[in-house]
């Protein structure tokens, strides 16, 4: 068999994966608690012999890795105006797998500069102006990053007249800095690619080794991408292999991430476009919707959006109390398996509102999320869930007429259950065929109704 290891080391839990290449086949599955308080290699060894001995791998096979451990990639973003080039650069951030922890627009004053560094991002990505377009800003910020000796790696995207001069002058001062294409050349046109690109390759060069989650080089080595910017590429591989519109709703512990790729409007070209340009390919980080850490804002957006039934807010807002205190919480009985399914569904409702309407992309008129074909659950909620649960929590998101947002009008439903978006993405570089041929097999709803698992199910193994 020609295989592969797919491992996410993740906040809590390091997911591994055997997959058959050649087949585009999921083998077996494992995971092992994140040891994130001694090394992380420890729980990602331990995955990964649980799960090649299950598949019966010998000898040496290639490692594929994304991690989100030690809180993953935190990103400030420092613009020229916050409806254009600050907020693309915050679209751009998202979409490279990070979490936005601070957004600057205009020239950085003394205050500026003391909230970028209280927010500690890991990378800043300094962006300003239309290419030909005003450079003043851009050219006052980078010169300030200068003076302040500042040592976090930063990413410049902006405009391209002055962007060799200001390469030079950052480095100059010792600023750790890459330099790339504008994020937006011109008005309307977002183009990411470039800084998610940079992004990326910072964050495995100086983050993973920054984050002192293991010792020696090894672990640095054997990270390829922050597990947001992975599971992004696993759904546009999908989005590609299927084709059509898709969006991916990620309930974690204390994100709910969403995740939507459309097929671009030739009409977005008019007077009415959006001046920062439409990221077709998008995700968006709720940090206030969880299961656990981010529980009790989940009962606060609930009752801000009307979600919640008459005397359910108080019992709901006790039990997201319980779990925010022990993060390590398992539901013990029906009723608390119960909770966690209504704080699943309204995370994950929530996060799916705020995505389409706009409120989380900065988008005017949202996300047209009205051609989506698929929509894929994933999370740990979702995925332990029985098929009718997790079936209903989908439901529920699709038949949101309260929302505020044009339902899809013929979506079906797929939960991800044996986690391949984030190994698809892993492998869409080296293996594409095997990438799109993974996905194909466990999320094409037309073969695999909601929460439903592949016929050749992976063999599942946990270590202790």
């Amino acid at each position: 068999m020609n295989a592969a290891v797919c491992a996410d080391v993740g906040s809590t839990y390091t997911k591994a994966a055997v997959v058959d290449l050649d087949g585009g086949r999921l083998v077996a599955v494992a995971s092992a608690p994140t040891t994130v308080g001694t090394d992380v290699l420890h729980g990602l060894d331990a995955a990964v012999a649980a799960a090649t001995a299950r598949a019966g791998v010998r000898g040496e096979v290639p490692w594929f890795v994304c991690s989100s451990a030690g809180g993953g990639l935190r990103l400030a973003v420092v613009g020229y105006e916050p409806l254009v080039t600050a907020q693309a650069g915050r679209r751009v951030g998202l979409s490279a797998g990070a979490n936005v922890v601070h957004v600057a627009a205009g020239r950085l004053g003394g205050a500026d500069l003391a909230a970028l560094r209280a927010a500690r991002p890991d990378v800043v990505l300094l962006v300003g102006g239309t290419d030909g377009g005003d450079a003043e800003v851009l050219t006052h910020n980078a010169t300030r990053l200068a003076k302040a000796r500042w040592r976090v790696p930063v990413v410049l995207a902006g405009n391209a007249d002055v962007r060799d001069d200001l390469y030079v002058l950052l480095a100059a001062a010792k600023v750790p800095v890459t330099a790339v294409d504008n994020v937006l050349p011109r008005i309307g046109v977002l183009a990411p690619g470039a800084a998610r690109a940079a992004i990326r390759e910072v964050f495995l060069r100086h983050v993973i080794g920054g984050k002192k989650l293991s010792r020696g080089g090894r672990f640095a080595r054997l990270v390829r991408a922050a597990t947001p910017d992975a599971v992004l590429t696993g759904v546009e591989v999908l989005a590609d292999t299927l084709g059509g519109d898709l969006v991916v709703v990620d309930v974690g512990g204390a994100t709910t991430d969403v995740y939507s790729v459309l097929t671009p409007d030739e009409r977005d070209s008019g007077p009415g476009r959006e001046v920062a340009g439409t990221l077709w390919r998008a995700r968006t980080v709720e940090g206030d919707l969880g299961m656990r850490w981010s529980a009790p804002g989940v009962v606060r957006a609930a009752v801000e959006e009307r979600l919640l039934a008459a005397g359910e807010a108080d019992e709901l807002a006790a039990a997201a109390a319980v779990r925010a205190a022990d993060p390590g919480f398992l539901p013990a009985g029906d009723a608390d398996r119960a909770a966690d399914r209504r704080i699943a569904a309204l995370a994950a409702t929530v996060a799916v509102r705020r995505h389409a309407r706009g409120a989380s992309t900065g988008e005017r008129a949202g996300r047209d999320l009205r051609d989506v074909k698929l929509m894929v659950g994933s999370g740990g909620v979702l995925r332990h869930a029985d098929a009718a649960d997790a079936a209903g929590l989908l439901a529920a998101v699709l038949g949101d007429h309260a929302g505020g947002w044009p339902l899809p009008r013929a979506a079906r439903a797929v939960v991800d259950v044996d986690y391949v978006l984030a190994a698809g993405g892993l492998l869409a570089a080296d293996h594409p065929r095997a990438a799109a041929a993974l996905l194909r097999r466990h999320l094409d709803a037309d073969r695999h109704p909601a929460a439903a698992t592949d016929r050749d199910a992976p063999t599942r193994h946990a270590v202790a």
